[in-house]
């Protein structure tokens, strides 16, 4: 890394920036429910953008651009299920868990929230459920470092072994000092230059091409199945990319932020916010694939690390148009989506280690500032393992992220979104839908049969299941059903 270059000086900036709001925010973690949740007190605006920013990691900057740069307009189903997806999320499930999770003896975690939702004495579904986000989070973990090596790679000429560490090691710093509160604060700022980023790579790559009509013209010249949004797809295709929204419902480190907010009026206007802030960045991450192969096209002298890797799209672009300190600014917004992503991912898993774990199992009179240093040790753990998957530079970051989304979306979003709608659910039920969505994901993303994304029928085999396991064993009790009505009258 050369340190005179502005692109690097850049980078050190933010760098530092972010590990500055690490330090502010441990000043205020005293314990455990600071550094998991923040105490509950995210406002509407730090609950909207780190949502957003937890949830589009590196794939929204690398992934989803290299998709469109390589298929075309076809790819744009995953943003538009994903869309779809994020505002039945913030309808369905936002407000109702912000409530039930604190009605339910002010669950800190997802398993917490399971275990007392179904009064589970036997502790079944906290396990299990934990276990869960360690085996898929630890993948997703994985996804967000792959990023941020192809990051340093790309920009610094480093190798990808010293890349990977490089591009960990500065999240790793201010989740373990700062926790919760570090990861939301950081998101805010991460968002705001995600955004800033991706309104203004696309719009300079087309006044480059020579406007939006000549781009068009160049890309249909090119291949006219580009500009068709049915190219190259199937019934059975669209399904499996729109199917995407629907691990929404399922997702850990994006249910957190619901919870942490600081009361249900909150998520109301956080919602409009969320939204906004995710359909301009998933429409500028889609142009500056699309309108990218009209500029190589036109440049292919240029086009040497995007045919090599063509979800390095949005690194060379930056790279290219732009003077080196406003480069520097766009791919720190690189490392901002894989940093914000991962922060919330490792503090996840470090949380269920620490609550559901170590505070359950091992030491329940454990003091708080005992678990807050159990979960910095966690946090460190889980990061050495994950980088450990990573370290196989050929790893794709789509097809990670779509591994541990599917299994997330399968094995939680039905238990979760159920619950939250449906009184006469139980303990069985929940166990069930949990099991048989994890296992279909696992089995169904193994033999690919039909061709379909396996979160497909692992979301609907699971709502089966927890039906059949509903009606199976001990019904709901009167408590379990006072406590739902008391959450519908809280959110009503």
């Amino acid at each position: 890394m050369d340190l005179s270059n502005p692109t690097s000086i850049t980078f050190i900036i933010y760098i530092l920036a972010m590990l500055g709001i690490g330090f502010a925010a441990w000043r205020f973690t005293n314990n455990l429910s600071d550094y998991i949740l923040g105490g509950r007190s995210l406002g509407a605006f730090v609950t909207a953008m780190s949502a957003g920013a937890s949830d589009m990691s590196g794939w929204l900057l690398m992934g989803l651009p290299g998709a469109l740069y390589f298929s075309g307009i076809s790819q744009s189903w995953i943003a538009i299920g994903l869309t779809l997806g994020a505002w039945f999320n913030w309808q369905l499930v936002a407000g109702r868990l912000r409530v039930y999770t604190e009605l339910t003896n002010n669950a800190l975690t997802l398993p917490d929230y399971f275990t007392h939702r179904f009064e589970d004495t036997s502790r079944l579904l906290r396990v299990i459920s934990a276990l869960v986000i360690l085996v898929f989070f630890t993948i997703y973990c994985a996804s967000g470092m792959v990023a941020g090596a192809r990051l340093f790679q790309e920009t610094f000429g480093m190798s990808y072994n010293v890349s990977l560490w490089a591009g960990a090691a500065a999240t790793i710093i201010y989740v373990f000092i700062g926790g919760f509160l570090a990861v939301s604060w950081t998101d805010t700022v991460q968002a705001t230059l995600m955004i800033f980023a991706l309104l203004l790579a696309p719009i300079m790559v087309v006044v480059h091409v020579g406007g939006f009509n000549e781009a068009i013209h160049v890309i249909q010249n090119i291949n006219p199945k580009y500009t068709d949004l049915f190219s190259g797809t199937s019934f059975i295709g669209i399904i499996s990319l729109l199917a995407w929204g629907l691990g929404y419902m399922g997702q850990p480190h994006i249910l957190a932020r619901f919870m942490a907010a600081e009361n249900f009026a909150t998520i109301k206007k956080a919602r409009r916010i969320g939204m906004t802030w995710m359909i301009l960045c998933l429409g500028g991450a889609m142009a500056v694939g699309f309108f990218g192969i009209a500029y190589f096209a036109a440049h292919p002298d240029q086009a040497s690390a995007v045919t090599a890797n063509k979800e390095t799209v949005f690194i060379s672009l930056s790279q290219i148009l732009f003077n080196p300190w406003i480069a520097g600014i766009l791919l720190s917004a690189i490392l901002a989506a894989v940093m914000s992503t991962l922060s919330c991912q490792l503090l996840v898993c470090s949380s269920a280690l620490t609550e559901d774990f170590y505070k359950s199992f091992f030491r329940p009179n454990a003091s708080q500032i005992e678990l807050v240093w159990f979960g910095r040790v966690m946090v460190l753990v889980v990061a050495v393992i994950a980088i450990a998957i990573a370290s196989n530079p050929q790893s794709s970051v789509l097809n990670l992220v779509s591994n541990a989304w599917a299994g997330f979306g399968a094995a939680f979003g039905p238990v979760v979104l159920l619950s939250l709608v449906w009184p006469n659910m139980n303990r069985n039920g929940a166990l069930a839908g949990m099991f048989v969505g994890a296992l279909t994901v696992l089995v169904w993303g193994e033999f690919k049969w039909l061709g379909l994304y396996e979160l497909v029928p692992g979301f609907f085999f699971a709502c089966a299941a927890i039906f059949v396991g509903s009606s199976i064993g001990e019904p709901a009790s009167e408590k379990m059903k006072a406590g739902f009505a008391t959450m519908r009258e809280k959110i009503i």
